[in-house]
């Protein structure tokens, strides 16, 4: 990887099995983003595929190759994946990045650091989700959503299910039609966090607390979250229609193109189409096409 003269923020990106998807994601990032603010590590979590022989190529990366361990969850393989690179952070910021995220628009940086820079208080930046707020149709489908499967729990006699069912009711989760516009970050709760598709954290902070995004084998950054607001500090959430204006998440896009990682087949037919329709979007056969993006 090539010096940059001080860079502010490390983009860690882990990668697994998704030449394309990572391909872009990368060549989106040297298309948007000024070279001298960033430092970027992908980390291969044991893909052994074109993917690697790819990002082995790429000079303006550091590339850290990870050995998956037997019988790790998807989401404990991202999160370690993240942890290893952490190790290799000296900026003032650290973002996580999916290779699913794909950035469109050249202030997308300068947006991020602007909100963290407001005040010290301020440990994090990011979302909880990266897509527009539901259609009120499919809003309504969540409230009777939720109604069937309290009953059936209740059924079955699934105190655990239920008791979590209500914790999504209470924060809005289910009651779509009473959201607010900043839905996410209107309250604190164990449900909403900073997710790892895009945060952004001060890295002094997480030094001194010795955070982990692995931290009790939780989703990747939940543990993060919790303990910088446990120590007083603030975690911005960025609302989606503001986001992606910036940015888009295709949102498992990895599981949805390796069914073998759990995917139902309902959820990979609709994700095919869901990403190929994003992709369009983004014209990302004309950034695929062009390898001056790789140097």
């Amino acid at each position: 990887m090539k010096n940059m003269p001080d860079p502010k923020v490390t983009i860690l990106i882990p990668n697994y099995k998704t030449l394309k998807i990572t391909k872009l994601c990368l060549r989106l990032l040297r298309k948007y983003t000024d070279p001298g603010k960033i430092c970027v590590i992908v980390i291969d979590n044991d893909s052994n595929d074109e993917s690697l022989v790819y990002l082995k190529r790429l000079e303006w990366i550091k590339l850290l190759q990870r050995k998956r361990k037997k019988n790790e969850t998807p989401g404990l393989s991202h999160a370690s994946a993240l942890d290893l690179a952490l190790k290799h952070v000296t900026t003032p910021y650290v973002l996580s990045m999916h290779t699913d995220t794909l950035v469109k628009n050249d202030q997308w940086l300068e947006v991020l650091l602007a909100e963290i820079e407001k005040d010290t208080s301020i440990a994090g930046v990011g979302s909880w989700k990266l897509e527009p707020r539901p259609t009120v149709i499919k809003r309504i489908y969540k409230i009777f959503e939720y109604q069937i499967r309290w009953f059936y729990y209740r059924l079955l006699g699934k105190s655990e299910k239920i008791k979590r069912l209500d914790q999504h009711r209470q924060s809005g989760y289910y009651n779509l039609l009473n959201q607010k516009k900043n839905q996410y970050g209107s309250k604190e709760n164990d449900l909403f966090f900073l997710r790892s598709h895009c945060a952004l954290y001060r890295m002094d902070l997480l030094k001194r607390f010795n955070l982990s995004f692995a931290d009790g084998h939780e989703t990747a950054g939940k543990g993060i979250h919790k303990k910088l607001v446990k120590n007083g500090y603030k975690m911005i959430f960025l609302a989606p229609e503001y986001l992606i204006r910036y940015m888009i998440h295709l949102n498992h896009a990895t599981m949805v193109l390796h069914p073998e990682l759990g995917s139902k087949r309902k959820t990979i037919f609709k994700g095919k189409k869901r990403i190929t329709m994003e992709l369009a979007r983004l014209d990302a056969d004309k950034i695929l096409l062009d390898d001056s993006l790789d140097n």
